[in-house]
């Protein structure tokens, strides 16, 4: 019996993939969106037509309760319907100064190049710290763009002493070019990168006005506002503040996304995509044990109010492969 319920585990997280030219392709259908792996912390990117999702991968070890991620995914899609699962473009190895855990990270593109910012372990300095990686597609391979780490543990030690502090990096580029770095556990930092994506300008600096901030800041802008939303509390929800500028004051708006099923976590990223907004988070709706440690990819749609406040996201089985 009990071989009979794991191949029919198999078959569940297996079906609808099929392996083309080295890529996966599969169809969508509702949420958890990818169903033949355990993937976690999205990152949407809109390029040339497609949306990319680049994500953790849950690994799963048997009977281990812990996260183990080596390596980070890239999933691409025109039509939110077929996707395509394109081989490993990063892992934790690339970065010869880091020795474990492919956390929270996110793609951006300027100038023709593809930047990863990366949360992973620092092999020399204590404490997690935050690499980036550069590509000529979003599709990868990308490979280390400095050879070192860009935010270490040390540099935020005055804001607090925990040693994982330094994590979940979210870049936004504004209209003026001016291209800036969040990211952070219990406390959210700022910093200004220089045109070359790679290189800080200026001091770390502490976003102060965050009630409840525990992780997963990110930055995205619709009309004039700017929205900082990020996961609240433990187990986590997600929230949101706005501000007409990006170096604040922040004005905290409420909830977003609630707690998110069979997981304590809780990681999203918001886009636009062929005119319509997107949630993009995961959970553990296909997990069938260790708890929070086997996360999936959902996604369902964003609507605004005409204030410019986000109308609270409803997760759903459906997401948005069966709405019209």
């Amino acid at each position: 019996m009990r071989t009979l319920i794991f191949i029919i585990l198999l078959l569940n997280l297996s079906i609808n993939a099929i392996c083309l030219s080295g890529d996966t392709v599969f169809r969508a259908n509702g949420n958890p969106v990818i169903r033949h792996k355990y993937t976690a912390d999205p990152a949407g990117l809109v390029y040339n037509g497609k949306l990319y999702i680049y994500t953790g991968h849950d690994e799963c070890p048997p009977r281990e309760n812990r996260y183990v991620m080596n390596e980070w995914l890239v999933f691409s899609t025109a039509d939110m319907i077929t996707w395509r699962e394109h081989p490993v473009p990063l892992r934790v190895s690339d970065f010869k100064w880091a020795k474990a855990d492919a956390w929270a990270s996110q793609v951006i593109e300027r100038n023709g190049k593809f930047y990863w910012y990366v949360a992973t372990t620092h092999s020399t300095i204590p404490g997690k710290a935050i690499g980036v990686a550069v590509s000529d597609s979003p599709e990868g391979p990308f490979k280390d763009a400095r050879g070192s780490a860009l935010i270490t543990n040390d540099l935020t030690t005055q804001y607090t002493k925990i040693s994982w502090d330094d994590i979940d990096p979210t870049v936004f580029i504004d209209n003026d070019g001016q291209a800036y770095l969040f990211w952070g556990n219990t406390q959210c930092y700022y910093i200004k990168l220089k045109e070359n994506m790679i290189d800080t300008i200026g001091p770390i600096m502490p976003v102060l006005d965050l009630p409840k901030f525990t992780e997963a800041p990110y930055i995205h802008k619709y009309k004039n506002w700017y929205y900082l939303s990020y996961a609240s509390e433990f187990p986590e929800k997600t929230v949101y503040a706005m501000s007409k500028n990006i170096n604040g004051p922040w004005e905290y708006k409420g909830i977003i996304n609630e707690l998110s099923g069979n997981c304590n976590t809780n990681h999203q990223s918001i886009i636009e995509f062929k005119g319509k907004w997107y949630f993009i988070y995961h959970n553990g709706g296909i997990n069938t044990e260790g708890g929070s440690f086997r996360r999936s990819v959902c996604i369902d749609y964003l609507y605004y109010n005409p204030d410019g406040t986000i109308k609270r996201v409803q997760m759903t089985t459906e997401g948005v492969t069966n709405k019209k």
